[in-house]
């Protein structure tokens, strides 16, 4: 008799989801901001963290450990050893090195190897505002070997130029880089945080069959005058969690995910001001244990606006 495979025997209603991204004991970047939000929207989420910190990047120091491709492997092989490999969703954040990004895509192989329907959700993160958060060399990997690999891909404005090799100016620029990216792989793509003659613009793109034009959509976003860690990873787990719940309605799970971050980013603000906090004196940790409500059941105050 075969080994039953736990995570098939309660199946989910939803999905199971692995998140391979960092960890920070204090504070909430990485996994710490997107497991929770995925299980307050019903998903069982297994997270690997890539490094182990005790705070992230935005303190004057930080210390822990940083997983290598084998200590990856090691885990995707003993999962697989106890019949534990059947995912539905695979989730990706920071990554610091090209051999773990590379072992990551032997994970994608293997994972779609006993689940051929996975959905790979890649956030790419490289850096922002043309700072490199990362050694540059993984620029070349995300755009030949990931990105055409990935089903959903979550840039922002700074990787989306990297990845296509093309300044994004204009919402037609925006738009023609999701064009470019959809030719290489993924069929959903969100490109967070365009900046735009000032203003802040979400452009989203739907390309649901093959020699079809994507269906196009930009979300307006107001700016909030304080800086967020983990607002990212965030972001790229709403946007699976609701994008999984409207598949073929990705305007509506963008405008759920945008109205979520944002109810939840003004509650930081509003609560770092009542306790006499300049909200704009320093990079502030989010508010997400205190924001379930806004993560369960957003109220859309943000719109899409469909292409046409």
């Amino acid at each position: 008799m075969a080994p039953l495979i736990l995570s098939l025997a309660l199946p989910s209603d939803t999905g199971r989801v692995l998140s391979i991204e960092s960890h920070t004991v204090q504070g909430y970047v990485g996994n710490k901001a997107a497991v929770f939000p995925l299980q307050l929207l019903g998903y069982d989420v297994d997270p690997i963290n890539s490094v182990q910190l005790e705070d992230h990047a935005g303190y004057p120091t930080f210390k822990g450990q940083v997983l290598n491709g084998q200590q990856l492997w090691d885990i995707i092989d003993g999962l697989q050893a106890n019949q534990l490999l059947y995912y539905t969703h695979l989730l990706t954040g920071y990554i610091g090195s090209v051999s773990f990004l590379n072992t990551v895509l032997e994970v994608v192989s293997k994972l779609r190897s006993i689940n051929p329907e996975l959905t790979y959700v890649c956030d790419p993160v490289m850096g922002d505002e043309g700072k490199f958060y990362v050694p540059q060399e993984l620029v070349s990997v995300y755009r030949e070997k990931v990105v055409p690999v990935a089903s959903m891909l979550t840039p922002n404005q700074f990787e989306a130029e990297l990845l296509t090799g093309s300044r994004i100016q204009s919402e037609g620029d925006g738009r023609e880089a999701c064009n470019f990216l959809h030719a290489a792989g993924p069929s959903k793509i969100v490109i967070t945080g365009i900046s735009i003659d000032g203003k802040l613009l979400l452009i989203g793109s739907h390309k649901k069959e093959k020699g079809q034009p994507p269906k196009q959509f930009k979300i307006v976003i107001p700016k909030i005058p304080a800086y967020f860690t983990g607002t990212g990873d965030l972001m790229t787990a709403l946007l699976l969690g609701w994008s999984n719940k409207y598949p073929d309605n990705f305007d509506k799970a963008a405008e759920l995910a945008v109205s979520s971050l944002q109810a939840l980013l003004e509650r930081t603000v509003n609560e770092y001001k009542s306790a006499g906090h300049d909200p704009q004196s320093t990079n502030l940790e989010i508010r997400l244990i205190q924001s379930q409500d806004d993560i369960r059941s957003p109220q859309v105050k943000f719109k899409a606006e469909i292409y046409s």
